[in-house]
């Protein structure tokens, strides 16, 4: 999959900052714009990945594939 991620140099924070707007809250910074990127990456990771759910008996669990 490919997201776009938005890359911003703060130079008061002297630091990159890395947003991807797809995915709200999904966010990381680094020192350097390659620091950013890395750590952006693996946040989209992270936010992707299954969480434990606690189902009730009556709920069912189905998976939807897109694109």
């Amino acid at each position: 999959m490919r997201f776009r991620v938005v890359l911003e140099y703060d130079p008061q924070a002297r630091s990159f900052s890395a947003v991807c707007p797809e995915l709200p809250g999904c966010a990381s910074a680094g020192e350097t714009e390659d620091e950013a990127r890395r750590g952006i990456e693996e946040a989209i990771r992270l936010y992707l990945s299954p969480a434990e759910l606690e189902l009730s008996p009556t709920a069912k669990l189905v998976e939807v594939t897109v694109g």
